[in-house]
């Protein structure tokens, strides 16, 4: 089983261009996902859902999207057709943008698997604590349980980053401390809670941001888009990844993660 995470950009649309669009769509089909937790599908559930319809047949997956009222950054959890979808519950009342929640039976798991799918505050630590609260549950040592998406924040034991200077203050106040130092306590207290980080336990603390092809950003760079498992599920990981190569740095200012997962055979 291959979960992955993509913060594409406003959907890998600039304007009307569809360019992004298009290189986004050749990355997932290569890396192939049963389960794709997806942000910034802006737009998306416009025009009857135009784009998200297109989006699905050239996928081959079967999207629910969480709408982000005020924001319009929707998020959504995108499924292979042999995954069921047991249930499905949005929730733009506890998050900035958006959480996209599933219960998903896959093929070789003994129990459901809840995915989420999130995309963080940006604009400062305590409105993301706030929000990181209502993931601690899905970290409960006897579930199956997977949170991904862009968290905005830096994990313990990542390297601090080196540019942070360069961003004006309004824009480094989303992401430091009161020392300056970039903030690590939403991530921090997920792991808390009990969840794995699973870029960090396999070995892959790759900056996730930005894109090569969009330097000129309000961030600088570090690893702001992670999977955290559930103790049960991190046991069955295999393989972990950022998808970093130079099509990717052009489709979004942010690089996708993905995870693979050795299942019993049905």
């Amino acid at each position: 089983m291959r979960i992955m995470s993509y913060n594409t950009l406003f959907g890998g649309f600039d304007g009307a261009d569809d360019t992004r669009a298009r290189l986004q769509r050749d990355i997932i089909r290569e890396a192939a996902p049963d389960i794709l937790l997806i942000q910034e599908l802006k737009g998306f559930l416009d025009d009857g859902s135009a784009r998200l319809y297109d989006l699905e047949r050239s996928l081959g997956l079967r999207a629910l999207v969480a709408a982000a009222p005020r924001t319009g950054q929707n998020v959504g959890v995108m499924v292979a057709p042999h995954v069921d979808i047991l249930s499905f519950e949005p929730d733009s009342a506890h998050f900035h943008h958006a959480a996209a929640r599933a219960s998903l039976r896959v093929p070789g798991l003994d129990a459901p698997l809840t995915v989420v799918s999130v995309h963080l505050c940006p604009n400062g630590t305590p409105v993301r604590l706030r929000e990181v609260s209502y993931l601690y549950n899905d970290a409960d040592a006897n579930g199956l349980a997977i949170v991904g998406g862009d968290f905005n924040s830096l994990a313990p034991g990542d390297p601090e980053p080196t540019d942070l200077d360069r961003l004006p203050a309004h824009f480094r106040a989303r992401y430091v401390d009161l020392n300056g130092w970039m903030d690590r306590s939403p991530i921090a207290t997920l792991l808390q809670a009990g969840f794995v980080d699973l870029g960090a336990s396999i070995g892959d603390r790759r900056r996730t941001v930005p894109g090569a092809g969009f330097p000129a950003t309000e961030f600088v760079e570090f690893r702001s888009d992670y999977l955290l498992a559930s103790p049960k599920l991190a046991a069955m990981a295999m393989i972990y990844g950022t998808v970093d190569q130079k099509t990717a740095g052009r489709a979004s200012d942010h690089y996708p993660v993905y995870a693979d997962f050795l299942l019993d055979q049905p």
